[in-house]
């Protein structure tokens, strides 16, 4: 049994395993040459199957994918371009266009201004001449009103303004200004067409008086319901005080104290009157006085936060021992008869 076994195997060794090879061999041949070289798919099979395996495939699917990408993302951007510049277009047409009459027209706001206006405004205001200012603008209420740039150049301070172009005085202009009778009569004419603007007439040139106009009741609604005119009525008193018109500033000052705290007018200035204007008067005798004019005609003096307490309890003795005067009795002393 072992013995035929054992010939069963050599057999098999001998005869068996030589023909598998001989049949293996290109078998493995041909399985060697097919991994060597890449499959011929079509180049999109081409794409997916070999990612990962051959460097050139997967940089050509790159720089195919980035080109694409590429040529989206540019067509995109042109795209958008197109309408922005579309719309840019748009808002300056002159559907667009916004006049300084308007309600909420305001002149230091730029987002509705094209750069033809911003150009014309400029050079507008380069070739404006005083008196020719002086000329064409006074009585043009919806002007003066809604364009902020003139304040600057009428009225200069050592302090910038809002008006980029409008630079600081220096101290030698002021005292060229102070020399030149022909600008201080053109800082008068300013003065006045300020006044008419608001509603006020400056009655004595020498004293510097002023009064309600004609026309105040109008003029006085359009400065309630402007609060930016309170910065330039401060300004302007700064200025009056700063270049020769020092002694205007008290008579303005006090027509305003008048107004708000005796006549109930201009509600809206009244905080301006008390926190401003009162202090941009130079002359400290008679910024005490107006202050003592305020205190004495304001409703509540508890709440009186423009002098010292002991100021206060002063002036409210005295005002006291007037009101005891008036109060007194009258005693008239008969002759009698004998």
């Amino acid at each position: 049994m072992w013995r035929r076994l054992t010939l069963f195997w050599r057999l098999v060794t001998t005869i068996v395993f030589p023909l598998l090879r001989l049949f293996a061999l290109p078998w493995r041949k041909n399985k060697r040459s097919e991994e060597n070289e890449a499959p011929s798919f079509p180049e999109p099979v081409l794409e997916f199957e070999c990612e990962g395996q051959h460097e050139a495939a997967s940089g050509k699917r790159a720089a195919n994918f980035d080109s694409e990408t590429f040529r989206k993302r540019q067509k995109y951007e042109e795209e958008e371009e197109e309408e922005e510049e579309e719309e840019e277009e748009e808002f300056d047409s002159r559907e667009y266009r916004v006049e300084p009459t308007d309600e909420l027209y305001c002149g230091y706001d730029s987002t509705w201004e094209t750069e033809q206006d911003r150009e014309s405004s400029f050079r507008s205001s380069r070739r404006v001449h005083i008196e020719d200012f002086h000329r064409e603008w006074y009585g043009e209420y919806d002007t003066l009103e809604y364009v902020h740039t003139y304040i600057q150049w009428l009225f200069p301070l050592q302090e910038p303004g809002m008006n980029f172009e409008a630079t600081p005085l220096t101290k030698e202009e002021i005292d060229e200004f102070l020399k030149s009778s022909t600008a201080k009569e053109n800082l008068l004419k300013s003065y006045k067409l300020m006044l008419d603007f608001y509603g006020i007439e400056l009655c004595d040139e020498k004293t510097g008086e002023v009064r309600r106009a004609w026309n105040w009741r109008a003029r006085f609604n359009n400065l309630d319901s402007h609060t930016h005119n309170n910065l330039r009525i401060t300004r302007i008193l700064k200025c009056l005080g700063t270049l020769g018109y020092h002694h205007y500033q008290a008579p303005l000052v006090r027509f305003f104290l008048e107004e708000t705290l005796v006549h109930g007018e201009l509600p809206h200035v009244k905080d301006s009157v008390l926190n401003y204007f009162l202090f941009a008067v130079l002359a400290k005798r008679q910024r005490r006085s107006l202050i003592k004019f305020a205190f004495l005609n304001y409703d509540r003096k508890d709440e009186f936060v423009w002098c010292p307490k002991k100021i206060q309890k002063l002036w409210s003795k005295s005002l006291r021992q007037v009101s005891d005067k008036k109060d007194a009795p009258c005693v008239e002393y008969l002759e009698c008869p004998q």
